[in-house]
């Protein structure tokens, strides 16, 4: 059976009917839509950083810039007040403190009695060997005076013999007159011509015999008397060791470090205390080892003592690295300042080299990446990482070598953070 609509019924009039506006407002919404999708997703592509880059606050950077103007080459340090000679005193004997001559602190010169030891022992073994030493250099004089006694009859045996010869002759000058006026005959003559021959002879063998005693003799001598020189060395010495048992300062100064008491026990070698340099000083400092191939002897600094500056130079350097740093003595050019002490800290300037014109950059953090690499800006809100050489530093500023403009501006901040990114987007 079929259905029929028949005219007139009103059914025909249930179809809704639209409004041309509503159209028109349904499109503006879908446009406006669209547009604001669009400028959200190019939004988000414009914040949204790249795998490389890394997006930072503005306010969490510092920046700095490149400019061309003089470096000042120079090092500040902090440098300790030191005596600029210190001499060590050592006990040279053992024993117990006796008595003391002097205090901690005191002004003393060179042999001034600091302490006396007491060490019977020693006294007793001092005396003992003396005694043995004088006896062997009595002995020593018993040999030198027979040398001499055997020089000296050497002498007389000889002085004899030529004076027996000369009456020899004398006598055969007498016979002989007589032999030629033929007063006396040749058996007068003849046993006085003999004894001038024999008396000839002996002076002859007297000579040879006292020269060569005299070599064995002068040997002997030397023997003596070197052996005599070493005996005398030994007894001053033994005598040395007592007197060593009163302690004295080896120079002039001032004596610290000097705390014995009265019946303190010391063993040869044990430290007394020091004699420091009085007026005479010079200061130590620790320097980074980032310049240890620049710092040599000569070098010049500069101290700051109560506002004036006092030139100075580096007059020793001791290499061994501790803890990244090693260590400088500076000394005073001409007279030292009054009033200083031992361990006062002073602010000194080590200048490494002349001013000179650079590229230079702000010193920072950024220098702790090892000053290799730096964020450039470039003016659009974003660093780029650049490769860069470094050279010279001082406490305000870094020698840029090559890798950077004069103009140009770098992010200062430390890049710890920063290390595995190329770009900073920086909002």
């Amino acid at each position: 059976m079929t259905e029929t609509t028949l005219p007139g019924t009103g059914a025909a009039m249930d179809r809704r009917i639209e409004r041309p506006h509503a159209k028109r407002r349904k499109r503006i919404v879908r446009g406006a839509l669209a547009i604001a999708v669009l400028a959200a997703a190019v939004l988000l592509w414009v914040l949204m950083p790249g795998a490389n880059a890394l997006t930072v606050d503005a306010a969490a950077i510092r920046t700095g810039d490149l400019v061309r103007v003089p470096f000042r080459d120079f090092v500040p340090l902090r440098a300790e007040v030191a005596p600029l000679r210190t001499v060590f005193v050592t006990a040279i004997s053992g024993g117990q403190v006796a008595d003391l001559a002097t205090s901690d602190g005191a002004m003393v010169t060179a042999g001034t009695p600091l302490a006396r030891l007491s060490n019977p022992s020693l006294e007793l073994d001092v005396a003992s060997r003396s005694a043995e030493i004088v006896g062997q250099l009595s002995a020593i004089s018993g040999q030198r005076l027979s040398v001499q006694n055997t020089r000296q009859d050497g002498a007389r045996d000889l002085a004899e013999a030529r004076n027996a010869l000369s009456k020899a002759r004398t006598l055969l000058a007498q016979k002989q007159v007589l032999f030629d006026r033929g007063i006396i005959t040749r058996a007068a003559i003849d046993p006085v011509r003999e004894d001038v021959g024999y008396q000839q002879a002996r002076v002859a063998a007297l000579d040879r015999g006292t020269a060569e005693a005299g070599a064995t003799l002068a040997d002997q001598s030397s023997g003596i008397a070197a052996t005599a020189r070493q005996l005398r060395e030994s007894l001053a010495m033994v005598r040395a060791s007592l007197s060593a048992l009163v302690l004295r300062a080896p120079v002039a100064g001032r004596l610290t470090a000097f705390t014995l008491q009265p019946g303190q026990t010391l063993k040869a070698g044990d430290p007394v205390g020091q004699i420091d340099s009085e007026g005479q000083w010079k200061l130590t400092a620790d320097v980074d080892q980032f310049y240890l191939g620049r710092v040599r002897v000569g070098l010049g600094a500069a101290a700051d003592i109560d506002g004036r500056s006092y030139a100075m130079s580096v007059i020793k350097i001791l290499p061994q690295v501790t803890e990244g740093r090693f260590r400088v003595e500076f000394g005073f050019r001409g007279v030292a300042p009054t009033g200083l002490n031992r361990g006062q800290t002073l602010d000194v300037r080590l200048v490494l080299g002349a001013d000179r014109p650079a590229v230079v950059a702000p010193s920072g953090g950024w220098l702790d990446a090892g000053g290799t690499t730096a964020f450039v800006l470039d003016g659009n809100a974003k660093a780029v990482r650049r490769a860069i050489v470094t050279g010279r530093r001082n406490p305000d500023q870094v020698e840029i070598v090559s890798g950077l403009a004069p103009g140009e501006r770098i992010v200062t901040t430390a890049l710890g953070t920063y290390t595995p990114f190329q770009t900073l987007l920086i909002r």
